[in-house]
């Protein structure tokens, strides 16, 4: 995997700052003006403007849709218009293709060129997407394409501010947009030969809601089988202490117990529950992995369901809790 800097800096030679400087006045003016004139992509005009390019009029597409990628424009719109122009299978590769090469250029202005503007934006998601991609590299990528925790397009610029690398990025990203992208140039397909009246219209139909059925379902199976490898027994969660891995533990038991006989897994961060939602920032700043658990495990599931939901983390449930880690001998802090 890559490494570069996380985030990148403002400092630099004054060309290279005039260089940067320009570049995102030019994006954020180009954001500004692509979404005033959205209504461009009504997929008619696209209809038009490409069919007048002939067969050329494949590239101009692809081309279109990665430019819609950087400008934030929403790309279901152009994946519904591929599937009605090319057809299911060529209109969804096309498609897949645009989406792509857009987040790969989003990807690499954030790297390289507009990191900070792009740190404001993302906030939060930023720091999430740092300790994912440090934890688990492309498999991390692969999971945020495939459930939607994120907007996409701010996705492709924060992805930028990880150590992931380029190739990695690319592939993981083509691989698990494939079925969302594929499921909606289905639905383009039909919804064109309904218009039509073709005869398959029923069967062509039936074929873009099977697909847009498994592409909402994938999502929901992926993040099932995820949460069930992050729950961590207290014997994984020491083996990892041990190892000096980059790993937070927060305790949300209440103060007294926290301090009290039972003790604490030494260099856990104490947050009541109850307190949870206020110190939220808290955990964000942590910057990496979190191991929740409490007594048991009835009141860090509560919280383990919340950071996730917030897109905080990642994030992992300790099964037990503090009352397995005693009996299993391991040490405590009081």
């Amino acid at each position: 995997m890559n490494t570069p800097t996380a985030a990148p800096s403002a400092t630099g030679t004054p060309g290279r700052v005039l260089l940067r400087v320009t570049v995102l006045v030019a994006l954020v003016a180009a954001i500004a003006v692509s979404y005033r004139y959205r209504e461009l992509l009504d997929p008619a005009r696209l209809e038009l403007l490409v069919r007048g390019w002939g067969t050329a009029g494949m590239g101009l597409f692809v081309l279109l849709y990665a430019a819609a990628t950087v400008f934030f424009l929403p790309g279901s719109v152009l994946t519904l218009a591929g599937g009605a122009l090319f057809g299911p299978w060529l209109g969804g590769l096309l498609s897949l293709l645009g989406a792509t090469l857009g987040a790969g250029i989003a990807f690499l202005i954030a790297r390289h060129l507009a990191g900070e503007w792009v740190a404001r934006r993302a906030g939060g998601m930023a720091g999430r997407l740092l300790a994912g991609v440090d934890a688990e590299g492309w498999r991390f990528v692969a999971f945020v394409r495939l459930v939607p925790i994120f907007p996409f397009n701010l996705l492709n610029y924060a992805l930028g501010l990880t150590r992931i690398g380029l190739t990695p990025y690319l592939l993981a990203s083509l691989i698990c947009m494939a079925p969302g992208g594929l499921a909606y140039a289905w639905l383009g397909y039909a919804g064109k030969e309904a218009a039509s009246g073709s005869a398959d219209a029923v069967r062509t139909g039936m074929w873009a809601l099977a697909l847009l059925a498994v592409a909402l379902l994938v999502p929901r199976w992926v993040k099932r089988a995820r949460e069930s490898k992050r729950h961590l027994t207290t014997t994984r969660l020491q083996e990892m202490l041990a190892a000096g891995g980059n790993l937070a533990v927060l305790d949300v038991r209440d103060a007294a117990d926290f301090s009290g006989e039972n003790g604490h897994v030494p260099g856990s961060l104490n947050i009541p529950l109850p307190e949870l939602d206020s110190r939220l920032e808290e955990v964000r700043n942590l910057g990496r992995p979190v191991a929740v658990l409490c007594h048991t495990d009835r009141r860090s599931s509560v919280a383990f369901r919340k950071l996730d939901s917030l897109g905080i983390g990642p994030t992992y449930l300790v099964l037990g809790g503090l009352k397995q880690w005693r009996q299993d001998g391991f040490l405590v802090e009081r």
